[in-house]
């Protein structure tokens, strides 16, 4: 189970809000700690002097006046004054920190055997114990005199001020999190092969240097796209002539024994131009294509015919029609590349397939052929990655087929699966987000 929000401004509001719980609990602690001992005190100095009051006066008065003299003092200030007698049970000083502490503070004063208690023959308030002579009594203070009730207020501007802090740190964290946020979105295009839009330099100086840092890669990473490209592109002209020429000097040799010689050799020469020609296609990327809303089963539709004109019967299994955004010759080329790609490791039969789901398009290239080691399926999705032999054929090619697949797969935000059936043959699975 998660505990921690996955997002940084979840996670920063929820740390700032735990260090202010903390920070005002600890406050009202401390405020607590140095606001006992004088409270204690004040409560004590007052509790001894109403007693030191009573007993002078029981003293002082005759002993047939105590009982008037006692009725007198109880109607003063709510306090009461009461005979005792100790014999009858007493209970003991609840755990209290700041009752222990007034109660420690009048015996110190009144004596160590100055009995003290909270509730005596249930009336609450504060019981101290003293006597006149031979008689005992009891002095019950009201308890409001010494309770201290809790700070309420207290707890409502510290709530003012966690709201407003809370505030103050989502404010700070959005700004914070506003350039991540345009850094992610910019990394995510980098990464599905779209030129990557130019980040804001004016924020705080380590976030700035961020951005700034990412524009320079970017801008790097387009320029040396752009000189590969032309690279290649000038190797691939510079290449093509001659080959050319070759070709043509081979088809007018003369024929006899040596046929199967020229076969070989004219066969090279096509396997090194389709070689340069998926280089191209590789680097030439598609991104500049612009997306349109396109019907995915007129798409396969049109797969079908293709391979039709070129003598191959591709079985289709359509779903119902749904339109989705797409770069049409881009997703052309990917199923032509994968279409290609089963006809030439299967035993002749082909079927692609289409379903929806609830969050996507799934489009599926069915083969019957040997199928494929299943640790090396992602490998394969790699450039330069070729894995004839596990397909029992020796196909001629760059191993840039499935990598450019799988590139326009990612350019669409779908993904490029391919997976052992069970029946034997490989599927290579193409999964379209569906936009809401």
């Amino acid at each position: 189970m998660r505990l921690l929000p996955r997002t940084l401004l979840s996670r920063l509001l929820l740390l700032i809000a735990l260090l202010l719980a903390i920070s005002i609990y600890a406050s009202l602690k401390i405020f607590d700690y140095f606001d006992r001992e004088p409270r204690a005190t004040t409560a004590a100095l007052q509790a001894v002097t109403i007693v030191n009051y009573t007993r002078a006066s029981l003293i002082a008065s005759h002993e047939n006046r105590r009982l008037a003299l006692l009725s007198e003092l109880s109607g003063r200030e709510g306090v009461r004054v009461y005979a005792a007698d100790f014999l009858e049970d007493i209970e003991p000083l609840p755990h209290d920190p700041f009752i222990n502490l007034i109660a420690q503070k009048i015996r110190e004063r009144l004596g160590v055997e100055t009995i003290i208690t909270v509730n005596h023959y249930d009336i609450p308030g504060l019981w101290i114990s003293f006597n006149v002579g031979q008689d005992d009594f009891w002095v019950v203070i009201p308890k409001i005199q010494v309770d201290r009730p809790f700070p309420w207020h207290w707890l409502g501007w510290a709530a003012v001020v966690g709201l407003l802090s809370l505030l103050g740190a989502y404010i700070i964290a959005a700004r914070i999190n506003r350039p991540l946020n345009l850094l992610v979105h910019a990394a995510e295009r980098l990464r599905n092969g779209e030129p990557a839009p130019k980040l804001p330099e004016d924020s705080v100086e380590e976030l700035r240097e961020v951005s700034r840092t990412f524009n320079e890669m970017a801008e790097s990473l387009v320029r040396l796209d752009a000189e590969r490209t032309l690279l290649l592109a000038g190797v691939s002209h510079d290449i093509r002539t001659p080959l050319a020429r070759l070709r043509l000097a081979v088809e007018m040799l003369s024929g006899g024994t040596g046929d199967s010689m020229k076969q070989g050799m004219i066969e090279d020469i096509s396997d090194i131009d389709n070689i340069i020609h998926q280089f191209l296609d590789f680097v030439r990327g598609v991104e500049g294509e612009p997306t349109k809303m396109v019907d995915i089963n007129e798409l396969l539709r049109s797969l079908a015919e293709r391979q039709a004109r070129a003598g191959r019967n591709l079985k289709l299994t359509l779903t119902s029609t749904y339109f989705i955004p797409l770069r049409p010759l881009a997703m052309q080329r990917l199923l032509d590349n994968l279409v290609g790609n089963a006809y030439a490791y299967s035993k002749g039969a082909v079927e692609v397939t289409s379903k929806i789901t609830a969050d996507k398009i799934i489009i599926s290239v069915l083969d019957n052929g040997p199928g494929i080691p299943p640790e090396h399926a992602q490998r394969l999705l790699r450039q330069f990655e070729r894995m004839d032999s596990a397909r029992n054929k020796s196909e001629g090619g760059s191993g840039l087929g499935l990598a450019i697949c799988n590139r326009i797969a990612k350019l669409h935000r779908g993904s490029l699966e391919l997976i052992n059936r069970p029946e034997g043959g490989l599927e290579a699975r193409l999964s379209l987000p569906i936009m809401h």
